[in-house]
């Protein structure tokens, strides 16, 4: 893949907490300019950037971010809000414990509960592989999968490590056909981010690869 054809799938993102409104203007001028997939930025600005790209750039929020653990009914208000104010795509994070926990029921309904508040918005579940077993990451493939989610996303980027090769091979050896993968933190290189993809991400969440292209 050329450059312009990994930019395509790249989430272009800010999600630092110091994140000021002049810096996510640029973040979604670089987007629209290198033709990224989306832009993924805090929810208190998801209002005026949809505003301000106009149609032309869709906007990309998170949930229960980074830690996962709000309750289910902050998750779901999280969501319809966001999508109210003109999210097109929802990166939610699962509640980490309740894998350690084994309340996998709760965590299906869960992410169903956040699919259903979408209406219809893409929703990439993030289960941060940097803190689950080989054993959790394969249960949570199989929970993804049922959820009707059409995303399974690494990680957060604010944890312990980002997206890993194993980490991608895993996944994409055991979450379903239908479900599509975004690699997610730490990604740093085009080289990296052609890895990643022969691995089977079909997105990936980055800032670097943008500033790569404008440098």
């Amino acid at each position: 893949m050329n450059k312009n054809e990994i930019l395509n799938i790249v989430d272009h993102t800010l999600l630092a907490q110091t994140a000021t409104w002049e810096e996510i203007k640029t973040i979604l001028d670089d987007a629209i300019k290198y033709d990224t997939a989306s832009a993924c930025i805090p929810a208190s600005y998801v209002k005026q950037a949809a505003d301000y790209v106009a149609g032309k750039l869709p906007i990309c929020t998170v949930i229960g971010f980074p830690n996962g653990y709000s309750t289910t009914a902050v998750k779901v208000a999280e969501t319809a809000d966001a999508v109210a104010n003109g999210a097109e795509e929802i990166d939610m994070v699962i509640n980490i414990g309740w894998v350690k926990d084994g309340r996998f029921d709760d965590l299906l309904a869960e992410i169903k509960a956040i699919k259903e508040a979408c209406q219809g918005k893409l929703l990439k579940v993030i289960i941060e592989t940097c803190l689950l077993t080989e054993e959790e990451k394969i249960k949570m493939c199989e929970i993804v999968t049922e959820s009707g989610a059409e995303y399974i996303k690494t990680s957060t980027g604010f944890s312990t490590s980002g997206a890993t090769f194993e980490d991608v091979a895993l996944v994409k050896k055991y979450v379903g056909p239908q479900v599509k993968i975004k690699a997610a933190g730490g990604i740093t290189s085009f080289d990296d981010a052609e890895k990643f993809i022969e691995l089977g991400a079909d997105r990936l969440g980055t800032s670097r690869l943008v500033k790569i292209a404008k440098d």
